[in-house]
């Protein structure tokens, strides 16, 4: 399954030069290993999605885990698919 989820610039940057290996999310989507995430950079003060989008990056989810998590939230392991 594909999932197409927003990052702020300052967590974007990070997964892009692989210094981020990890997303935490809230679990509404059902994710699982070996889903695709379609991370677009957002910048939360443009707007969704007219103008606030610039860049995206593919990953693949490699890893879940909710230990320690706030209920309904989950960590995401991802490798990164392509580079910006």
């Amino acid at each position: 399954m594909e999932h197409e989820i927003k990052c702020n610039p300052e967590f974007f940057s990070r997964i892009s030069i692989g210094q981020k290996t990890f997303e935490i999310r809230k679990n509404d989507r059902d994710y699982q290993v070996g889903d695709t995430l379609i991370i677009k950079e957002f910048d939360p003060k443009k707007g969704w999605p007219e103008h606030g989008v610039y860049e995206s990056i593919t990953a693949q989810i490699v890893y879940i885990s909710t230990f320690m998590q706030v209920d309904g939230y989950c960590v995401l392991g991802i490798e990164v698919k392509n580079d910006r």
